[in-house]
């Protein structure tokens, strides 16, 4: 009896793997989330490579926020208790609020009027080209080398080159034949409003240093082809308001040496100041 008091005492206790080791599921979920990320880096690349730059513009402003935020304090101690030299709606209320807008005279009134239609036009001119009212007068390859943008200058037309897909026959001032078309449908186009065109050219900086470099001349070459081509589709040479040339000046870029700095401009320059 003694003996067996003095016996040892032996606890067991069973060993228990959080998660069923090697059996868990929890890594399955952390490889869910990769395949869902992987997914959408790829459909994310694929969408970059399938639209044009112009399509890629309009879905960032769509997610552009477009709600005003006031960070001018009114100076209240409580909620809303203080007010800003903005808040003309709590001085209409107290009887003390408005402003004072001057009676515009008929010929600001007109120029006004002027200067909003001039606007419309541009705006159809540039729906016409890249077929944001219906359907587009060029094709979607053609749309690709395609970027338009509504300026205190005027509607510029921008024409530009992308990787292995020139807009000019090396370094020359011969169109290719997707340029020669662009021109053309411009040149069509432009007709609807009889505003001052101004054409403007721009190059890649060359990676050989060279004694004489040629961007100048290529580049005013190539602003005075474009009339030309733009001119046998019909334009009125009368209507040429500048040619200029860059050279490789004014790239597009950060990069100086990419193919996106290749590119034409042609400006529907405005009447109305």
């Amino acid at each position: 009896m003694s003996a067996q008091a003095n016996a040892p005492i032996i606890i067991k206790r069973k060993k228990v793997i959080a998660g069923g080791g090697h059996h868990g599921g929890a890594w399955k979920v952390a490889y869910a989330d990769f395949v869902t990320a992987m997914m959408a880096f790829f459909m994310l690349m694929w969408l970059l490579n399938a639209t044009t730059e112009q399509q890629r513009k309009g879905i960032a402003d769509y997610f552009t926020p477009t709600i005003a935020v006031n960070r001018v304090s009114g100076g209240g101690e409580d909620m809303f208790g203080g007010e800003d030299f903005q808040s003309t709606n709590s001085g209409l209320r107290r009887g003390n609020g408005g402003i004072d807008v001057p009676e515009m005279s008929e010929a600001e009134a007109a120029a006004a009027q002027a200067r909003a239609a001039e606007v419309d036009l541009l705006r159809d001119i540039e729906e016409i080209l890249l077929g944001s009212g219906g359907e587009a007068v060029l094709s979607e390859n053609a749309l690709r080398h395609v970027v338009t943008r509504l300026t205190d200058e005027g509607l510029v037309i921008e024409i530009f080159a992308l990787p292995g897909i020139p807009i000019f026959d090396g370094m020359t001032d011969q169109p290719l034949p997707l340029t020669v078309e662009l021109l053309n449908m411009i040149a069509r186009v432009s007709a609807i409003i009889p505003n001052p065109v101004a054409f403007a050219s721009h190059i890649p900086s060359q990676p050989i240093v060279l004694a004489e470099n040629p961007v100048w001349d290529v580049t005013t070459a190539r602003a005075m082809e474009a009339r030309r081509v733009m001119q046998e589709a019909g334009f009125d040479p009368d209507r040429t308001a500048r040619l200029t040339g860059h050279g490789d000046q004014s790239p597009f870029t950060e990069q100086p040496l990419d193919v996106r700095n290749d590119r034409l401009e042609i400006i529907l320059l405005r009447e109305v100041p």
